[in-house]
């Protein structure tokens, strides 16, 4: 599915209720599980990392579009924004170690919650999920997908997102979910950090 080209906004908040330990895409031979239970919708992007591994969404996963290219040079699905309620606690979206969590500097203006793990289902692979509240996890803690909760709320970024366009007013927050190769390297970025 392509992202239609229009911006308005639909009306109607259409969303899909989802038990604990449901999964809603795969990246090679990696099942992702959803982090809440009440999701509004699944944009499917470009991830911002080389590594990053192409997810493929499952027949029932909750109203799956691919956005509008971001010119990043990576698959189409290798990111996944999923619109959640805003008020649901944030799960594993796999089994695995925690290896980083804390907290970061998006877009060197806003503050927002990590947590990167390795997942049992492919050691060495790092899956990252990204803008949410109440870090619950730290590097060396075991979770498990659909049951460790990795933070307590979504968090509403303060600007408005590719995915935004595509839901209900006033829109709901997103979690950022990604798989990563990491022994692919990213190629060189003429931009600098912050």
């Amino acid at each position: 599915m392509i992202a239609p080209s229009t911006t308005t906004k639909s009306r109607e908040r259409l969303v899909s209720e989802h038990p604990w330990g449901t999964a809603f895409a795969t990246a090679v031979d990696l099942t992702i599980f959803y982090p809440a239970t009440t999701i509004e919708r699944i944009g499917f992007h470009e991830a911002g990392r080389d590594g990053a591994r192409q997810m493929e969404f499952l027949v029932d996963a909750a109203r799956p579009i691919i956005l509008e290219t971001r010119e990043r040079g990576t698959g189409s699905s290798t990111a996944a924004d999923i619109v959640v309620d805003p008020d649901s606690e944030l799960r594993s979206p796999v089994t695995g170690t925690v290896i980083r969590a804390g907290t970061y500097i998006l877009y060197c203006e806003y503050t927002d919650d990590f947590v990167v793990i390795d997942p049992d289902g492919h050691p060495g692979w790092e899956v990252k999920m990204f803008h949410f509240e109440g870090l619950a996890v730290g590097p060396g803690d075991r979770v498990e997908a659909g049951v460790t909760i990795l933070g307590t709320n979504p968090a509403f970024l303060p600007f408005d997102s590719q995915v935004d366009d595509l839901t209900a007013n006033p829109s709901w927050p997103h979690v950022h979910i990604e798989v990563i190769d990491p022994s692919i390297p990213n190629r060189p970025s003429a931009g600098g950090g912050c």
